[in-house]
């Protein structure tokens, strides 16, 4: 039997929130597309932008399931997030310009089947345990997904595995200097890992607030995008790396003040609290 308890009340309610975050993910990686579009790779960063929406609907969903007395389930929800995500996201990737949709459908089939055999395998009876890993299969594949396109400039599997190399003044295939290839998709499965798992769980407690916690989550993904931007270097062009790495430094920076001023905030209100008191006779 699980115990419901009860974190910050009040703020945007996570329905809305899924909405916001599905929607607006899947646009801005589908702004990607235009590089393929256009010829053109100035349109990667986007994806790191759909990653860090994916991620605002990825922390309030975290926070809607370990409220159920799950605070030490936080790392494995982002895990199972992204381990999920990777699957749909690459499996995705193989039918083009409808990898987005198709990884979320997969996904979600993934997600939902973790669900139940936690509910009833695992048995941890946890009302919200199948939508929630649904929810956070979703993020972790909008995710992947997002920041692969960041580094590569596209979502499509080909141009993903296949590398180039120049031997003497001519270009050669080279799988291994590909983003998969490179093993670039194990780096931004860690560091997307944690952007989804740190913001409630470093925000947790008696005194959490919503948007003090997305604003960590929106300051997480900019901070993950930061070194995917850079890796990006080597596999597109030097200007739109160099927008996709300017993009993530901005973001962060501001993301960081924000959140810092939230901290205040919240720290200030607690100077005057009460302690705790323990019941009588122990706890």
């Amino acid at each position: 039997m699980t115990v419901k308890i009860e974190v910050g009340a009040g703020g945007i309610p996570h329905n809305q929130i899924v909405i916001y975050g599905l929607v607006g993910s899947l646009v801005l990686i589908y702004l990607t597309y235009l590089n393929q579009v256009t010829g053109t790779e100035y349109f990667a960063f986007f994806g790191g932008l759909a990653c860090v929406v994916a991620l605002l609907w990825g922390a309030d969903t975290i926070k809607h399931l370990c409220s159920y007395g799950l605070g030490t389930g936080v790392p494995s929800a982002g895990m199972i997030a992204l381990g999920s995500g990777v699957i749909a996201a690459l499996f995705g990737a193989t039918t083009g310009v409808f990898a987005p949709i198709v990884a979320l459908i997969v996904a979600a089939i993934i997600g939902a089947v973790a669900g139940l055999l936690a509910n009833h395998v695992v048995r941890m009876d946890i009302p919200v345990m199948v939508i929630s890993l649904t929810e956070l299969a979703i993020v972790g594949a909008i995710t992947v997904l997002g920041l692969v396109a960041m580094v590569g400039g596209t979502f499509n599997f080909l141009d993903l595995v296949t590398g180039t190399t120049v031997i003497l003044g001519f270009a050669v295939k080279n799988y291994e200097a590909s983003v998969i290839g490179g093993s670039i998709v194990a780096v931004i499965f860690m560091l997307a890992a944690i952007a989804i798992q740190h913001a409630f769980n470093a925000c947790l407690g008696p005194g959490e607030q919503q948007d003090r916690t997305l604003m960590l989550a929106a300051e997480c993904g900019f901070l993950s995008m930061i070194p995917v931007a850079v890796i990006s270097f080597a596999f597109i062009a030097f200007i739109p790396a160099l927008i996709s790495l300017l993009v993530s430094v901005i973001g962060w920076a501001y993301t960081y003040a924000e959140y810092i001023k939230l901290s205040k905030r919240d720290a200030y209100a607690w100077l005057d609290a009460k302690p705790i008191l323990e019941p009588k006779g122990g706890a």
